[in-house]
């Protein structure tokens, strides 16, 4: 049992460290004094000069086949290049990905969907959830009716990232009542000149996202991606294959926000002694690293499964509750160190405990992680006490 990184992957990890310390990194005070002002957190184009700027660096399409043009790095890499890129609060990724089921579209379908949104040309969002249907996919009523060669959405959708900025959306339909989910939702690609409108939904953090509406959007049938009722298996496969890079980001901003905790707790003096000094403090840093330590592990055990081609449900769903209830705890025993000055918007903390908190909830609540989990015990899909099988 080998856990070292090939000398090729410890150089992506400093590389990929060396160009968020140096390029995005700087960016934050900028990010700080645009949220106090409440303008955006990048400048209209700033983003995609760093997207740039990596692509020159030969950094394009991290998880991307390289028959696309990407370098397809694989689950693991692509686990520590999030967990690098979330030791910064400046809201940047790297480019050149597309969202892993437009793969599975025509030939027609990738030339006019999947190449172009690899290049940054088009910009996509994934559409299951609605306003009765959140944690459970499975009752969506959003309703696709055949007419002649086409198909008629009508429905709402609700918390879709990205859903403000894209210019085509995978939205999820109810094509057979009678089957539900199993067999009668299809995935439609549907082009924002069809139709379908967006409104921006006000958040507490960085997120930003949109209700989509549809009424009598027509979208002809080469559109539908996959098979027709075969929708559902399709949206299971876009939440599993990456949620594991959620806590993946976490661990990366925990670890930032643990160091920031550590160097406040060296210089910060208190009745004559470096807070850092006292056990009250001293345990909150060594609870954290524990605890960070564990949820990096569960990841990328996951993201391993998902490398070795094992059905990584289970391990995701362990990793995303590990790493989103661990950045949580850490994010509020940091401000709890920092104090008052903690609180303010002068330094990056709050904004990090609002971010971090999104976590619990998107991509699967604590709550379905839980049921999963439980479920798969009780049901025997999972077995206790296996090690390396």
């Amino acid at each position: 049992m080998d856990f070292s990184l090939s000398d090729e992957e410890r150089a992506v990890r400093d590389t990929i460290r060396q160009f968020i310390r140096q390029e995005v990194m700087p960016l934050e005070p900028q990010v700080l004094r645009n949220e106090r002002q409440g303008l955006p957190s990048l400048e209209p184009g700033q983003l995609k000069e760093l997207q740039l700027k990596a692509k020159k660096a030969g950094w394009w399409g991290i998880n991307t086949p390289e028959e696309y043009g990407g370098i397809a790095l694989g689950p693991i890499m692509s686990a520590i290049v999030a967990m690098e890129t979330g030791r910064t609060y400046v809201p940047f990724r790297f480019g050149g990905s597309a969202d892993n089921i437009l793969y599975a579209g025509t030939d027609e379908q990738k030339q006019q969907y999947l190449i172009p949104t690899i290049n940054g040309e088009r910009h996509s969002c994934f559409a299951i959830t609605e306003p009765g249907a959140g944690s459970d996919a499975r009752n969506i009523k959003a309703r696709a009716v055949k007419d002649g060669g086409d198909w008629i959405i009508n429905g709402e959708k609700i918390f879709i990232t990205g859903g403000n900025e894209a210019d085509f959306v995978m939205v999820f339909a109810v094509t057979d009542p009678d089957k539900g989910a199993d067999g009668g939702v299809t995935c439609f690609l549907a082009d924002r000149d069809m139709g379908w409108k967006s409104d921006p939904i006000p958040t507490m953090g960085e997120w930003g996202p949109a209700s989509l509406v549809f009424e009598n959007v027509r979208v002809p049938e080469r559109n539908i991606l996959g098979e027709l009722g075969q929708g559902f298996a399709l949206a299971m496969q876009w939440i599993g294959n990456g949620r594991f890079m959620i806590p993946a980001g976490a661990i990366g901003s925990a670890e930032r926000l643990l160091e920031m905790a550590i160097e406040h707790a060296k210089n910060r003096v208190s009745m004559g002694h470096p807070i850092a000094e006292y056990q009250a403090i001293q345990w909150q840093i060594a609870d954290s690293h524990v605890e960070i330590e564990a949820a990096k592990w569960l990841t990328l055990h996951a993201a391993w499964q998902v490398q070795q081609g094992r059905d990584a449900r289970h391990a995701s769903s362990i990793a995303k509750l590990s790493g989103a209830v661990m950045a949580n705890q850490v994010v509020d025993r940091v401000l709890q160190i920092h104090g008052g000055m903690g609180y303010t918007k002068e330094l990056p903390v709050e904004r990090w405990y609002r971010e971090l908190r999104l976590l619990r909830i998107f991509e699967g609540t604590d709550e379905i992680q839980r049921r999963t989990i439980a479920r798969n015990l009780i049901k025997g899909h999972v077995k206790l006490g296996q090690l390396g099988d």
